[in-house]
């Protein structure tokens, strides 16, 4: 009884403010598969390390699952981003929870492969999310390309200098680009002079937005993730973090 007393009496100086900081700025499910391509579990195991660390050091919650069955109702309410890291739904029951997330203000941050779609996918709920964004080819194998930064003023891009170099990776190329969606907001696109980049599949020219968010949703996504060299870059890892910040800041999300 003593203890308990103590304790109690303890507590009542503890700060109300120092209480209310010790609770997590946020919470993210991050999604992602172990049965994929190599490459993708690769980037995983990377960006999974990045953001468990950032998560200490900016207060939010972190917590990772191989198991899509939990992009549920009942779960998803309880976070307030959902990623997805090297995968995607793949049933009728995690695409409608995930519907259902996002169109009540959800928050969502996709990378590489999480943002896949062609005339298999049957997703047209998704296509519209993108931004329309359709993917129609890659650039193979794996590599470096110089990017080129559309806002230097925005929260996900202000750390970036006006054009950087990206470590390796393999960039989609989209039709339409969203880029041409009105409620779409292009934050970093691959440079022209890349071009052709490729060796086996070659980008010969065209719009290729690697950065965007839809305007119309909490949401962001980036085409890095393939790989275990995307983490390696000081300046991309600042953005793949103000990137969740931005999205996990929900209330200060400026669009």
């Amino acid at each position: 009884m003593r203890t308990a007393i103590v304790i109690l009496y303890a507590l009542a100086f503890v700060s109300p403010a120092w209480l209310a900081a010790q609770q997590p700025e946020f919470k993210v499910l991050a999604f992602h598969s172990t049965k994929v391509e190599r490459d993708h579990v690769d980037f995983s195991k990377d960006v999974r390390a990045f953001f468990t660390a950032l998560g200490d050091e900016k207060n939010f919650t972190f917590d990772v699952t191989t198991d899509w069955t939990n992009l549920n109702d009942t779960l998803l309410r309880n976070y307030q981003v959902v990623m997805w890291i090297n995968d995607f739904p793949h049933t009728p029951q995690q695409r409608k929870a995930f519907e259902k997330y996002m169109e009540h203000g959800g928050g969502w941050i996709g990378f590489h492969v999480a943002g896949y779609n062609d005339k298999t996918t049957q997703w047209p709920w998704f296509v519209d999310f993108l931004g329309g964004a359709v993917f129609y080819s890659n650039s193979w194998p794996p590599i470096p390309a110089r990017l080129i930064v559309d806002d230097t003023s925005h929260a996900v891009s202000r750390r970036l200098t006006p054009a950087f170099a990206s470590p390796v990776n393999e960039w989609y190329q989209w039709r339409p680009s969203p880029r041409e969606n009105k409620n779409v907001k292009v934050l970093v696109t691959l440079d022209p002079l890349n071009y052709p980049l490729g060796i086996k599949d070659i980008l010969t020219g065209g719009d290729t937005p690697v950065v965007w968010t839809n305007t119309k949703y909490k949401m962001i996504y980036l085409n890095m993730g393939h790989g275990d060299r995307v983490m390696s870059d000081y300046m991309q890892n600042n953005m793949i973090a103000d990137a969740l910040l931005w999205i996990g800041n929900h209330k200060n999300l400026a669009k």
